[in-house]
């Protein structure tokens, strides 16, 4: 009988959970909220960034002094709001993590602002429409735990994720060859998967050359992707892997995981030859975008002027790192494999209508 009141209890909680659209889902918190995390960073830190630089190049105050450190300011609003609307948030709770996000921001960084703003959202719908006072609860509710969570984990989380950086970009110093490599393929792969590796750059405060090999991984991955599919999927195609994503090939790539080779093999190879060779650098936000809107090629522009590098050869190195090496190995390995049958006809076609 105590065993049937149980069950019948955990079933009721069950259904409250679902009836609220609270899944308990690491695919949703790790995936889809990380994904929609990405998206706020655009929309706030990065945005403000690139215009930020043309606002430095071209002497524009309204980019410089107004608008830049505006964006800064919400990137932790932006991070929550993202959140909240990837996690399907009834209105009063969406609004209400604006002030979590901002806590969480400051006092944990982009990882406090998600970590807050996911518990908070979550929270907050269990709440939501539940009582007559709804206008006051569901944001009380929503705000207090989130500040809560921000205020007393956010630190730990952020001194977490930089000191987790700062050991990837001391280890790349140190062991510039095998790190190259590791950071450049693992890059590349989270670019590629269905989570979000210019969220994980930002999260660890990439930079230096950790943060240059990220770059040259994520470009091999697009532009490679772009390139060697290019006899089925034509120009849309190389537009839409080269600058929009390549995660565009995961369903290809889960039928037949070879052809992930050419690209991961070119990362391999590239990695090394960024760190050790051209030193190359970039900042923790374009160290995971790739040529996505050419961020990744803005921001290494950013670093190596702040190194010191002339023009010329920044844009030599952009150029050849960036989109000629990565086009012309990947297409080479992926010749050698379509040789040997790993690689068939059709396995890299896109249906992008």
């Amino acid at each position: 009988m105590q065993s049937q009141h149980v069950s019948g209890t955990e079933s009721g909680f069950v259904a409250f959970l679902k009836r609220k659209n609270v899944t308990l889902s690491p695919k949703v918190y790790f995936i889809q909220a990380m994904s929609y995390m990405a998206l706020g960073l655009f929309s706030s830190l990065l945005i403000g960034s690139i215009l930020n630089t043309v606002g430095v190049k071209f002497d524009i105050p309204l980019f410089t002094e107004t608008l830049w450190p505006l964006a800064k300011d919400m990137t932790g609003p932006a991070i929550a709001v993202a959140v909240a609307y990837a996690l399907q948030a009834p209105a009063l709770v969406m609004f209400s993590v604006t002030t979590v996000g901002a806590a969480g921001a400051a006092l944990g960084g982009p990882v406090g602002a998600f970590v807050a703003a996911l518990i908070a959202t979550e929270c907050g719908k269990l709440v939501a429409n539940e009582t007559k006072v709804d206008i006051l609860v569901t944001p009380a509710v929503t705000i207090i735990i989130g500040v809560a969570v921000g205020t007393f984990i956010g630190p730990y989380i952020g001194n977490a994720m930089t000191s987790l950086g700062d050991v990837i970009m001391y280890a790349t110093q140190l062991h510039p060859f095998l790190m190259g490599m590791m950071v450049a393929v693992l890059m590349g792969m989270a670019l590629t998967l269905p989570i979000s590796s210019a969220a994980i750059a930002i999260m660890l405060s990439l930079n230096g050359l950790a943060a240059g090999a990220a770059t040259v991984g994520c470009c091999v991955q697009m532009v490679g992707f772009a390139v060697m599919s290019f006899r089925e999927n034509r120009w849309a195609g190389l537009v839409a892997q080269g600058l929009g994503t390549s995660m565009l090939q995961m369903p290809n790539i889960i039928k037949n995981r070879k052809i992930w080779l050419p690209t991961i093999l070119t990362s391999a190879i590239l990695g090394p030859v960024s760190t050790l060779i051209f030193a190359m650098e970039n900042t923790p936000l374009g160290a995971g975008m790739g040529t996505s809107g050419f961020v990744g090629q803005i921001q290494t522009v950013m670093a190596l002027d702040a190194a010191g590098w002339s023009s010329s050869a920044t844009y030599s190195a952009i150029l050849l790192m960036h989109f000629v090496l990565p086009a012309v190995l990947t297409l080479f390995f992926a010749e050698v494999m379509r040789k040997m049958g790993w690689i068939k006809p059709g396995d890299l076609a896109l249906h992008l209508s």
